[in-house]
């Protein structure tokens, strides 16, 4: 994973950042106005302290000692206030940000084709969208807009302690060049820390995503203790990267301790001096100890602030070249027609997932309005190319795909792909109902549409068996049906969408012999009238098919129907007869 630079004060990234503020700019301009009051607000209660000591202490006036005292509840209770309106709106305002900024995110990544996916880790974008873009909502909660109030905070200090003595005031900062060097230095070390933090974070999303998602896998091959051991090791790295930042902690907080009490030593030792000349107050003594704590907490925690905004930093960095991510399908087709016939064409496609590795070469053939057009072929002969290539997943490198006479680039992509139905052998369930899953939530498709389309394939009577129907949950990827069950839902899926164009890759290969007698009426009533693309290694089911091409190694070696590709006896026929010899298909 390549690294980022993250730079705190990155000002493209943040102005990108802010463009995502604009809606809500008037919680940002009341976090603004909080922020500078608090400033304002802070050098105030130690000057009231020191002006209660000379004033009124030491004077033994009583009764004026109460009414400051008021004062100073009452300037307490505006700072809580304040304080609590400005930390509730910074987190209004980060996490309003990151609502639409993660809906941005998942948007794009939907948009993105599937090449994009092949080279990069589900995990790492499931980091990318959730704790990358929490880092982003503590730039607003505890980074930018928290260091701009301390630095203003600072400057009113120093500002206040000057005016009251800057003698004094030079000689207890003669620290500060040490504090502004370690929070420097603090500040290089960790940021390189916190790279590591996020990188190791998402190195270990990615490892238990595709690892909970293989479990069976994992389990069926007795492999747990192996993998037990790979993750102990990403955990390990994962660990250390967070103790490397918590080790920079435990050094910087103990050395800006060390440097605020030399300051404190310092203003013990001059202003006795002053006090005991008569040339400054005790209460000036005091209010400047009030004033160095409230100094050096702030440089203090600038440093962590800055840390805070660097690691937003880098998130956003992640974030927005995910964002940056050019991987989109061009959709710049306009025909959107009232009907569309089915009639497929590709003539002379050559089609390559790296470079010109060709996985189709010069790939022609025509499939009419209503035909049935079967692929067969071993494995990696480019079967499943064709079928991305038509929903236009991949771009083709040369040639051309057409659908009714048209480029398939000149229609516009969603209603391309509204019109073609897949049902794939690896049938993909949400974490929801099964009704859900059928209309994928399309409220223009009713509960009797649903019920129609599944009696029509068969399966309305196990559904109605369920608990709660078409409103039982299937859990994650169909955990709770068998593999019939969830082929039969994949079926009812593409029927109710009532698509032109269907294609069925390998779909009846996980299914057994009675359900796939039981869905076998139902795909060819769902044929009827719709131009069909099948991929199947059984030769059973698609012998009535009106052209049956032989793809090997990404060439059309026989075309025609399946009498004809028998009478060939080349490879079909040898095919055929393998699977008669091992199954009893019988002979047309």
């Amino acid at each position: 994973m390549s690294k980022v630079s993250g730079n705190a004060v990155d000002v493209n990234l943040l102005r990108r950042i802010f463009r995502y503020v604009t809606p809500y700019r008037n919680i940002f301009t009341k976090s603004i106005i909080l922020t500078v009051l608090l400033a304002v607000l802070a050098p105030l209660r130690p000057w009231l302290i020191q002006y209660t000591v000379d004033s009124y202490i030491l004077l033994n006036d009583f009764r004026g000692l109460v009414n400051m005292s008021f004062i100073m509840v009452a300037l307490l209770l505006i700072q809580t206030f304040v304080q609590y309106y400005h930390t509730f709106y910074t987190n209004v305002l980060g996490q309003s940000v990151i609502k639409d900024l993660r809906i941005t995110v998942f948007n794009h990544i939907s948009a993105l084709r599937l090449k994009y996916f092949d080279r990069t880790p589900i995990g790492q974008l499931i980091t990318r969208t959730v704790s990358d873009l929490e880092t982003i909502a503590d730039i607003f909660s505890e980074g930018l807009i928290v260091i701009v109030g301390d630095i203003l905070q600072v400057v009113a200090i120093i500002a206040v302690m000057l005016y009251t003595d800057w003698e004094l005031t030079l000689i207890v900062l003669i620290p500060m060049p040490l504090l502004m060097a370690a929070s420097y230095v603090f500040k290089e070390a960790i940021k390189s820390a916190f790279q590591e933090v996020r990188t190791q974070v998402a190195n270990l999303n990615t490892f238990l995503q595709e690892h909970i998602s293989g479990i069976r896998i994992i389990q069926y091959f007795a492999r747990e203790n192996q993998e037990m051991r790979k993750f102990k090791k990403i955990n390990a790295r994962h660990r250390d990267a967070h103790i490397q930042s918590n080790w920079y902690y435990s050094i910087f907080f103990p050395v800006v301790e060390i440097i605020s009490a030399l300051s404190i030593g310092l203003l013990v030792w001059y202003g006795s001096k002053l006090i005991i000349a008569n040339d400054i107050s005790p209460g000036v003594v005091v209010s400047f100890i009030m004033y160095i704590n409230m100094l050096f907490r702030p440089i203090r925690e600038l440093a962590d602030k800055f840390n805070t905004l660097q690691m937003g930093m880098v998130g956003a960095e992640r974030i927005f070249k995910v964002l940056d991510t050019d991987e989109k399908t061009e959709n710049k087709g306009i025909l959107k027609p009232e009907t569309l016939k089915g009639d497929i064409e590709f003539r002379n496609v050559w089609f390559a997932y790296n470079d010109e590795n060709w996985v189709l070469k010069d790939i022609s053939f025509h499939v009419k309005p209503g035909e049935t057009l079967a692929l067969v072929g071993a494995t990696g002969a480019g079967k499943s190319s064709v079928i991305n290539i038509l929903n236009r997943f991949y771009e083709i490198n040369k040639g051309s795909v057409l659908v009714d006479g048209k480029d398939i680039r000149d229609y516009e992509l969603n209603y391309l792909r509204s019109h073609i139905a897949t049902v794939l052998q690896d049938v993909f369930l949400f974490s929801d109902t099964i009704g859900n899953n059928i209309n994928l939530n399309n409220q223009e498709i009713s509960r009797e549409d649903l019920v129609r389309a599944a009696m029509e394939v068969g399966a309305h009577q196990f559904i109605e068996k369920l608990p709660g129907g078409y409103d039982y949950d299937v859990m994650e990827r169909g955990a709770t049906l068998s593999a019939g069950q969830a082929q039969l839902i994949s079926f009812i899926r593409a029927m109710v969408y009532d698509p032109q164009i269907l294609v069925l890759d390998e779909a009846t290969a996980s299914v057994d012999t009675e359900t796939e007698e039981l869905i076998r009426h139902a795909i060819n009533k769902l044929m009827e009238g719709r131009t069909s693309i099948v991929i199947a290694h059984r030769l059973s089911t698609i012998q009535n098919a009106d052209k049956i091409i032989v793809l090997d190694r990404g060439e059309i070696r026989e075309m025609g129907s399946h009498q004809q590709l028998l009478k060939f006896n080349g490879y079909y026929k040898r095919l055929y007869d393998l699977q008669f010899n091992s199954e009893g298909i019988a002979k047309a």
